[in-house]
């Protein structure tokens, strides 16, 4: 008979797996990718290297975890604050104010996570949630269409450009020293590029 886990040993295994990625979560934040070795997440999670291995193959199926975790909460408060019933100024605002907005919050993590030089596996996983920060505000730009509120425009391409300004603006080799009015200008550069006033209302451009 094959031997099956106690649910008291799944609970167990379970709860050591979340330490470990929430470890490793907190080393990302403190000293980016690089500083995230096996020996020390197992250092900050008070378990053996035999340990982390027992979970994780290595390194780079670690950080993979914890990417798919931090980034898709990411995702999810993103796509959350982005309400289909708001007008499109709305939904622009609050894309840019969540995504920068907690990006700053941990500036160390953002940059891990969206531009530091990672193992190919990791960085094809980045690929993934860029692409879903992306659809999130090309839905919003083509809801702003359909209804007006925005004129005719390349929905894949200007959310595509939207996201990646955003991010390079962020945590980008010209980013720079960050200052208070960093979110407010990404607002006012956003609905430019859309078509809006800085104002935060629709510009004067014909709409084609």
């Amino acid at each position: 008979m094959a031997y099956r886990r106690t649910e008291a040993v799944q609970a167990r295994l379970d709860a050591q797996r979340v330490r470990i990625i929430d470890a490793a979560t907190e080393l990302l934040a403190d000293r980016g990718y690089g500083g995230c070795s096996i020996a020390a997440v197992s250092t900050r999670a008070g378990v053996s290297a035999g340990t982390v291995y027992n979970h994780f193959a290595g390194k780079s199926e670690l950080v993979a975890e914890v990417f798919r975790t931090v980034v898709g909460r990411e995702v999810a408060a993103v796509r959350s604050a982005v309400r289909p019933t708001d007008p499109v100024v709305e939904r622009t605002v609050a894309l840019v104010e969540t995504f920068a907005g907690r990006a700053l919050k941990s500036p160390r993590l953002a940059y891990a996570l969206l531009a530091e030089p990672v193992d190919p596996v990791v960085d094809a996983l980045r690929l993934q949630f860029r692409v879903a920060f992306r659809d999130i505000a090309a839905e919003s730009i083509a809801l702003g269409v359909e209804r007006g509120e925005l004129p005719p425009q390349d929905t894949a391409v200007v959310s595509a450009a939207l996201v990646g300004a955003i991010g390079e603006a962020l945590v980008g080799p010209l980013a720079g020293e960050l200052e208070p009015g960093t979110v407010p200008a990404l607002i006012d550069f956003a609905l430019r590029s859309l078509g809006l006033s800085p104002t935060r209302g629709v510009s004067d451009a014909p709409h084609a």
